[in-house]
């Protein structure tokens, strides 16, 4: 009798870089046979690839460790990521995990997983964050059209408030020749997009000759792509000569995705960010200059310790005078071993709420406008997924576009005449 097949699923929390290595970790797995199966359904093993950015995310991780016993209680949970990489030890105390792997150990999940006991206590497989200086090459493919392709690691910043230098370790990156071999992975197993993906891209090649616009010329050349997307950048590092490549080359996206945390120049200083908020606006004025018609997304933290209402409405402000696409609105939550907890003036909860809604609000109207101004012109769009009988893409500047039409145009670009904002999303018709 044949030894029946185990199943294994996987589940991701927070960042895409995160997404980009579970999938390539899951490869690893169905390379040795095993069955992928939705983290919802039963399965024999369930391997959790956490978030710790926030105290939700780790209430979350939480959650969906307890979820997955409910569902086999006789399955093995192994924890990796951030959360793992920080807190192992309080991870090893939840009932029912078996495993925790840290930053640079869970790309041996499968090898940790074929010699455990899961007949003892969780097992904890650390490496001291200081001590990790490789680059594991990751990218996702196979479930979606649009691929996320790892090129950077970890961080060297000191940002105040932030844990991900201590989870992810130095910045690090691959050399330019092996990123583009893993780039013509990506292309030759179907992806119609590359999505750029690291934790500080736009240090990549630090302490070498190389940089990250040498990497996006090289990426330009490649055959058989015609859509690159860079995910996140740090505007001290968003240069306007990156700037100007992409708004001559054909293959880069429209699309920016610019963090600012805050538009007040005292809390920036408080936060240890590496500029102040007219660098940030004057990157916002050379993209609309050269790109009238690209994305620019901003990543803003609201309650931060010492943000006095003044602080907020400068921030609410400045937001409001750019000529920004949308906001992703995180509200400030302590986090253990950041200098930020150090800082007396903590803002109410309440308070960080109420501002996190303002800024919602405030996110809604710039994502509505900037909808509205392309609507009855037409943009290229990949389609990527269908549901309710709509099917569903992204255009070059990361506008939501639903067509009535049938999954045959899923992975595929059409061009497509924007006709009705519904807020989230345009009605399109196929050209």
């Amino acid at each position: 009798m044949s030894t029946p097949t185990k199943r294994i699923a996987f589940h991701t929390m927070g960042c895409k870089l995160n997404y980009s290595e579970t999938n390539t970790i899951s490869r690893d797995f169905i390379k040795h046979g095993f069955e992928e199966v939705n983290y919802k359904d039963k399965a024999d093993i369930y391997v959790l690839n956490t978030c710790s950015v926030t105290e939700n995310a780790d209430k979350e991780a939480r959650k969906l460790i307890r979820q997955a016993k409910r569902r086999n209680p006789d399955s093995s949970v192994a924890i990796i990521g951030c959360y793992a990489q920080l807190k192992p030890h309080e991870i090893s105390k939840i009932d029912g995990v078996d495993i925790i792997l840290g930053a640079h150990d869970k790309f041996n999940l499968l090898k940790h997983l074929d010699k455990l006991d899961f007949k003892g206590e969780s097992k904890v497989i650390q490496t001291d964050i200081i001590n990790i200086d490789s680059f594991h090459p990751s990218y996702s493919t196979g479930k979606r059209t649009r691929s996320f392709l790892k090129v950077q690691d970890g961080c060297d910043y000191t940002c105040s408030f932030c844990t991900i230098p201590l989870a992810r370790g130095k910045s690090r990156s691959n050399n330019i020749k092996n990123t583009i071999l893993t780039a013509k992975k990506v292309v030759s197993a179907g992806a119609k997009e590359i999505i750029l993906t690291g934790v500080n891209i736009g240090d990549f090649g630090k302490g070498t000759s190389e940089t990250f616009i040498d990497l996006l010329f090289q990426l330009d050349r490649l055959e058989d792509i015609n859509r690159i997307r860079i995910s996140s950048i740090e505007p001290n590092l968003l240069t306007n000569e990156i700037i100007e490549f992409c708004a001559s080359s054909k293959k880069m996206m429209p699309h920016f995705h610019i963090p600012l945390q805050s538009g007040s120049d005292k809390i920036l200083s408080a936060m240890r960010r590496r500029y102040k908020k007219d660098l940030y606006k004057q990157r916002i004025l050379k993209i609309r200059e050269l790109l009238p018609q690209a994305s620019i997304g901003v990543d803003v933290i609201v309650g931060f310790p010492g943000e006095t209402d003044e602080d907020f409405l400068i921030t609410y402000n400045f937001l409001n005078e750019l000529d920004i696409s949308y906001l992703h609105v995180f509200t400030y939550s302590e986090r253990v071993n950041t200098d930020a907890t150090k800082i007396k003036e903590i803002v109410p909860k309440d308070k960080r709420a109420e501002r996190s809604k303002v800024l919602h609000i405030l996110s809604d109207k710039k994502n509505h406008n900037f909808y509205n101004r392309f609507i009855n012109s037409k943009r290229d769009v990949l389609f990527e997924s269908i549901k309710n009988n709509k099917v569903l893409g992204y255009t070059d500047n990361y506008i939501r576009v639903q067509v009535t039409s049938s999954s045959k145009i899923i992975n595929k670009v059409y061009p497509v005449e924007l006709a009705l904002n519904h807020g989230s999303v345009i009605d399109g018709l196929l050209v």
